[in-house]
């Protein structure tokens, strides 16, 4: 679409197909707001034109983790009509699969979400399908243990996680019926999302969609319910002398982790006060992301204070688990992603659970080591949960870098920060109970296995066009040598995904953009071996390792 003309000697005039568009969208947009805001951009052209095209250069579009853009008028970004679109064009698509069956709606306490979800709601009642709405704003987790408990066609979860207050998102997962036995509560893959986003296109307009009643109210049994499950995630028998700090980040996780923790026996977290409350403008955080620096401030403040043994956070929607750990100088440092992952593999593997251990291309090396060490199955997919709770329909264990677990696929067949929570606490329960820590058993690890450092490159961009010429020039000039080893294979995943991988004896840079924000990601990994016991030393290594590393990659990348 041509967002502007130019005629000799005259200003430029926006072109009529752009203002065509955004007068007809205006007057199919059931929201008030957004009718005024939208009129606001019409009547400021031709000054307006470069925002009010970027709202019309496309559809919002199934990525990692479903739908999610920002708030604001226009297809290109999530409001009532984008979702009265996206309810609609997907409760076409369950009928003509003859999936049969509640669709079950779950929210967050983002700005828009209820809203979004009662709208869900009334378009699939208006369809003539049930439609549960879970009772209040709620971890993400529970969403997806309700469409299985409940036997769900289909799940909607309003939230965009950990994004930016600006954003929001939704997330469909689909059930039984046509998830089949390893996607059963999962979220939607291809073919799927390519079906949906078709029948989506094929609503002729927010207006022409029927609203049905407001739906069912679950009540609180079903919160009940995740939390029984949640607590029998753990060893009844365990030990339980533990102390532990905590922040839902000004998300919804807490009263649901709160309450799992007491239900299985633990004292009840001490929870960082002045981000308990769930508050869409997550005031005390630039990005409410538990991998963000400072992110984690406020609780490590706390955690020192309360003399706690651990540390967790869970991000706004509670699907995401993250850890510290204190240091023997009394200093606090954040797990990665890839630590905590092979912490809960090895714990469930020394527990006897069995089945499947999952993760993805991007994630740490280590857990297929573990993996051929103890003899268990081990699988790797591409990134995003919904490849790794389908890697196996005995899906024991799988884990993303990004802090997400699944510890018990049978409960929820996605990852879940509540019951990630539990099971670390466990295992440092029983750690504490030997007179050990994680910190031990890492070392430990890394006795056996050498250490896997790991890290990222990441480079947020305002115009997505400087993600495709970075991934252009590594592909044209891939490196020949990374830390002075040769480069012993490139791997290219185009045209089927757009990921780069280099690989030598001792390192390895997997690349990729985003799915879910507007970021460059490269993630590095060095392994140094451990085999004389001088951990310390080879973690020094391996960090200086990681940073000449990011250097190299940046100049590959040109950022």
């Amino acid at each position: 679409m041509t967002a502007l003309c130019y005629q000799s000697g005259m200003a430029p005039e926006v072109d009529i197909d752009l203002r065509a568009a955004a007068e007809a969208w205006l007057a199919d947009d059931p929201d008030p707001a957004s009718q005024d805001e939208l009129r606001e951009l019409i009547d400021g052209l031709p000054a307006t034109a470069a925002e009010l095209r970027d709202r019309f250069a496309g559809p919002l579009t199934f990525g990692t983790a479903g739908l999610r853009g920002r708030l604001r008028a226009g297809p290109n970004g999530m409001n009532l009509a984008v979702v009265t679109r996206a309810a609609a064009g997907l409760v076409a698509w369950l009928a003509a699969q003859g999936g049969d069956g509640p669709l079950v709606i779950g929210y967050d306490a983002r700005h828009g979400s209820r809203e979004f979800a009662e709208r869900t709601a009334r378009v699939a009642t208006g369809a003539g399908r049930a439609a549960l709405l879970l009772p209040g704003v709620l971890p993400t987790p529970v969403l997806a243990y309700a469409v299985r408990a409940l036997d769900a066609v289909a799940g909607v979860m309003v939230t965009a996680s950990h994004n930016p207050p600006q954003d929001n998102g939704y997330k469909v997962y689909l059930g039984a019926a046509l998830g089949g036995p390893a996607g059963d509560g999962a979220q939607i893959v291809p073919p799927a999302d390519a079906g949906i986003e078709a029948a989506i296109r094929s609503v002729a307009s927010a207006a022409s969609v029927p609203l049905g009643d407001a739906g069912t109210v679950l009540d609180d049994k079903i919160i009940s319910a995740y939390v029984r499950s949640a607590a029998a995630v753990v060893d009844p028998d365990g030990p339980r002398d533990l102390v532990v700090a905590y922040t839902p980040l000004h998300g919804v996780g807490g009263d649901t982790l709160a309450t799992a923790f007491t239900a299985a026996g633990f004292t009840r977290p001490a929870v960082v006060a002045d981000q308990a409350t769930p508050d869409p403008e997550f005031p005390t955080v630039t990005f409410p992301n538990p991998e963000e620096p400072g992110a984690m401030d406020h609780l490590v403040a706390l955690a020192g204070s309360t003399g706690a043994d651990l540390a967790i956070a869970n991000d706004p929607d509670a699907d995401r688990c993250a850890v510290a750990i204190p240091g023997p100088d009394g200093s606090w440092r954040p797990l990665r992603g890839d630590e905590l992952g092979v912490l809960l593999a090895d714990h469930l593997i020394r527990r006897g659970t069995p089945g499947t251990y999952a993760t993805t291309i991007v994630s740490s090396t280590l857990l297929g080591r573990l993996c051929a060490a103890r003899g268990v199955p081990y699988a790797e997919t591409l990134t995003g949960f919904k490849w790794i709770v389908r890697a196996a329909e005995d899906l024991a264990f799988g884990y993303e870098e990004a802090l997400g677990y699944c510890v018990a696929p049978a409960m929820v067949r996605d990852k879940d920060g509540i019951t990630a929570a539990l099971t670390v606490a466990e295992l440092a329960a029983g750690l504490k109970a030997r007179g050990h820590t994680l910190a031990d058993r890492l070392d430990e690890l890394a006795v056996e296995f050498g250490v896997h450092a790991t890290d990222q490159l990441s480079v947020r961009v305002d115009d997505l066009a400087e993600i495709g010429a970075a991934m252009g020039r590594a592909r044209s000039n891939p490196p020949a040598t990374l830390l002075g080893a040769p480069v012993s294979e490139v791997l290219d995943r185009l045209p089927e995904n757009d990921v780069l991988t280099f690989r030598t004896a001792t390192a390895r840079v997997v690349i990729r953009p985003s799915g879910t924000e507007p970021k460059l990601k490269a993630y590095l990994e060095v392994v140094e071996q451990a085999g004389d016991g001088d951990v310390a030393a080879a973690r020094n290594r391996a960090s200086a390792g990681l940073s000449a590393l990011r250097a190299e990659i940046a100049t590959v990348l040109g950022v």
